[in-house]
């Protein structure tokens, strides 16, 4: 079973997190920005990760705390999950379309975290999301699964649907990396031996 129990406590946020790598795309989500809210939702859906997710972070003071240590959370979650990653795919990528928004991302589960993201937003807040934190996000998930995330849309009008095909996007390129294949049950997917 490839699960995930975590608790990240700082002097900006409380997080607790239960995370089921082969879930059925479960949540209960609540980190008092709603539209973040629904991002993460649509990320467990589109992954078929099961999520529990409770956040209370100084929201009074900005939304940057919340957003990047629930990255950092989801990503020490993923990394605890998958254990020796032994037998995974470990990269994957995936096109997402959305009405007139094309996202593409593309993970790898390497042991080293790097990130590029574009989601061509270009207003500052979608529904009551600060969208610079995005990027926040994605990077947070990338360092705290020590993972190479990428993301970028190609086109939209939409800046909502520019940031809920990149989570789309990102969610199923994570569900391809972290799926098993039998053929490499035993096998680490790296030459160096370790990830």
């Amino acid at each position: 079973m490839r699960k995930a129990t975590l608790d990240r406590n700082t002097a900006e946020t409380k997080i607790h997190l239960e995370l089921h790598v082969d879930g059925k795309g479960k949540y209960e989500i609540s980190t008092g920005i709603r539209f973040f809210d629904h991002m993460l939702e649509l990320f467990t859906r589109h992954g078929a990760f099961d999520v529990t997710l409770r956040c209370e972070g100084d929201l009074d003071v900005d939304q940057h705390h919340t957003v990047e240590d629930v990255g950092i959370a989801l990503g020490q979650a993923f990394t605890q999950a998958l254990g020796s990653k032994m037998g995974i795919l470990r990269a994957g990528y995936f096109v997402m379309p959305m009405d007139e928004t094309l996202a593409v991302a593309a993970v790898d589960l390497s042991g080293r975290s790097a990130y590029a993201v574009d989601t061509k937003v270009k207003v500052r807040i979608v529904g009551d999301l600060q969208t610079e934190l995005v990027d926040d996000f994605f990077e947070g998930f990338s360092r705290g699964a020590l993972a190479n995330v990428h993301i970028k849309v190609m086109y939209g009008r939409s800046n909502h649907h520019k940031i809920e095909a990149s989570f789309k996007a990102f969610a199923r390129a994570l569900r391809f990396a972290c799926a098993k294949d039998k053929r490499l049950a035993k096998v680490l997917p790296s030459t160096k031996g370790l990830l």
